[in-house]
């Protein structure tokens, strides 16, 4: 076993080795190195592919097995009130440190760049209505095919339940989803050996693309937005962990460092989604909250998309001379924290969010938009990490609060005396027998005999 996981130590200093030639390629040959963009595309792909299976097994083996719907439904609700919550910290503080930094003082606005913010606007806005009405997939069957995170989970739920108002009838179906979810881990673990191969074409692609001119005159808000993120995540996230759950944020950080990696190479977030699952059940937090708060975060705990929103909106419209007044930003702010629940982790969500904010709150400040995207894509890098360490935290606040978390567990995954599997992503050592229970329903049948005095 030690064998197998020194490979996958391997693997991961080949994304490193990867995406440092990616961007010598980037400089030395930027006409080849634009021409690797499919290299990475294809392997977030590859990943985006496998994340509905992922999160209908997790999802439904985590509420199907919790005899009480309250239960998930206690989850949930605490997993929203909180996104709620820490989205709009975020967003505030975007506006705080964007009235700091003033960074668009100074820039001007081209016919080609108007054009460029345009584009980006086209089609992005989306009602509210539309965006609830879009979690309802056209069948049952389409929300995997359409690999809409929130229609998934929506349908997921929906199995869960219904598993859970079967009783015992249901168990059969419950271990053959437990096998389905093994078989959807092995696949991953397959894929994730593309990882250097994904991470080159990115990396190498972006490089060439932008060249360093790009960066030159846009440092001020990129060097501004990843320390807003950091002091986001060490100071609010930290300080908020330590207090509520007892863990030190830097030792979240460095067990999640691969997943890390992972989105830095491919500045995609959902690209580590599920080994986020399988790493925060490994450290002690139960199914139904792991299943409910990690997909739930993806469409409305993105901390970092909510910081750029922000902090992009105060620059263009300096950018373009026409600076907002203090009440036109707080009504801004307020439509962006409905705006941003609908992009998700992908790369380029944030920017059509942004141009559908504007487009929908100041349609005159639209084409500014354009000034932003040479350096979205390293943005998008800041955004996908301040995302996914939002949802890594969040994860292990619910299980907290709602007292489904194994504590004296999260201090020996984090101490390292118990490692990750690395090579399957799911604990399997011990599979289940035909006749043994689930692991939530031993626990609630010894309740109930407790409960009844036996």
């Amino acid at each position: 076993m030690a064998a197998q996981r020194d490979r996958t130590h391997y693997l991961y200093l080949a994304v490193i080795g990867a995406v440092l030639l990616g961007i010598t390629v980037g400089f030395v040959a930027p006409g080849v190195a634009v021409e690797l963009k499919p290299l990475g595309t294809g392997f977030v792909n590859l990943i985006k592919m496998m994340i509905s299976p992922i999160i209908f097994c997790t999802i439904v083996l985590g509420v199907g097995s919790v005899r009480k719907a309250a239960k998930v439904g206690a989850v949930g609700g605490l997993a929203l009130g909180y996104f709620l919550v820490m989205s709009t910290v975020a967003l505030a503080i975007g506006l705080v440190v964007g009235n700091l930094l003033e960074p668009g003082s100074g820039l001007h606005l081209t016919k080609e760049v108007a054009e460029a913010g345009a584009k980006q606007a086209d089609g992005a806005s989306e009602s509210t209505a539309d965006f609830l009405l879009g979690i309802i997939p056209k069948t049952l069957v389409s929300a995997f095919t359409e690999g809409e995170v929130l229609q998934t989970l929506l349908v997921a739920l929906l199995a869960g339940f219904a598993l859970q108002a079967m009783g015992k009838a249901g168990e059969p179906v419950l271990r053959g989803i437990g096998h389905i979810q093994r078989l959807v881990f092995r696949i991953l673990a397959m894929i994730m050996w593309a990882a250097p191969v994904g991470a080159f074409g990115a990396i190498a692609a972006v490089v060439g693309a932008t060249g360093i001119d790009a960066l030159k005159s846009l440092a001020v808000i990129m060097i501004g937005f990843y320390i807003t993120c950091a002091l986001f995540v060490f100071v609010v996230l930290g300080t908020l962990l330590r207090l509520v759950a007892g863990v030190n944020i830097l030792a979240l950080l460095k067990y999640l460092g691969r997943e890390f990696l992972l989105i830095l190479s491919t500045s995609s977030s959902e690209s580590a989604l599920p080994r986020l699952i399988a790493k925060m059940e490994h450290l002690g937090v139960s199914k139904p909250v792991v299943g409910i708060t990690v997909p739930t975060g993806y469409s409305f705990n993105l901390d970092g998309t909510a910081i750029y929103l922000t902090m992009a909106s105060l620059f263009v419209a300096e950018a373009m001379g026409n600076p907002l007044s203090l009440a036109e930003q707080i009504s801004l702010l307020v439509f962006m924290i409905i705006a941003s629940k609908g992009a998700a982790g992908v790369t380029g969500a944030g920017l059509a969010t942004l141009a559908g904010g504007l487009q929908s709150h100041r349609p005159e400040l639209v084409d500014g938009v354009g000034l932003i995207v040479g350096i979205d894509r390293f943005m998008s890098e800041a955004r996908a990490l301040t995302n996914f360490a939002g949802n890594a935290v969040a994860t292990v606040l619910v299980g907290t609060w709602t007292k489904e978390i194994d504590k004296a567990r999260v201090s020996e995954v984090l101490a390292g005396r118990v490692p990750f599997d690395e090579t399957t992503l799911v604990d399997d050592h011990a599979p289940r027998t035909e006749e043994s229970p689930l692991p939530d329903q031993r626990a609630e049948d010894g309740e109930e005999k407790a409960r009844a005095g036996v």
